[in-house]
């Protein structure tokens, strides 16, 4: 079940990191109220997995898949760029959260 806590704190690094820029477009209130709800909901399931998963582990893949996912979002609803090198440091990036996963 910590690898599922997990992947939803890393849903939580990913929507926080959407509302910043959603923010940075259109300051609001309830902008800024959603980026303090998505990223503690991440915060508190990161600490729910890390009671199985080491430190070290957790925290490289919460960030490893956060990252991941903010440049997916970024590609698919805020139209940047998606270039072969991206696509492809993005995919180093999801091998090292699988490697980290499988050998964890």
């Amino acid at each position: 079940m910590a690898w599922v806590y997990l992947v939803i704190a890393s849903f939580g690094e990913i929507f926080g990191v959407m509302f910043i820029n959603l923010y940075i477009q259109r300051r609001s209130l309830l902008m800024l109220l959603w980026i303090a709800l998505t990223f503690g909901a991440g915060f508190y399931f990161l600490a729910l997995a890390m009671k199985d998963i080491p430190l070290g582990t957790a925290y490289a893949v919460w960030t490893g898949l956060g990252a991941a996912g903010a440049v997916l979002v970024g590609i698919i609803w805020f139209k940047e760029p998606a270039s072969w090198k991206r696509i492809l440091f993005l995919c180093c990036i999801i091998t090292g959260a699988v490697g980290l996963r499988v050998l964890a």
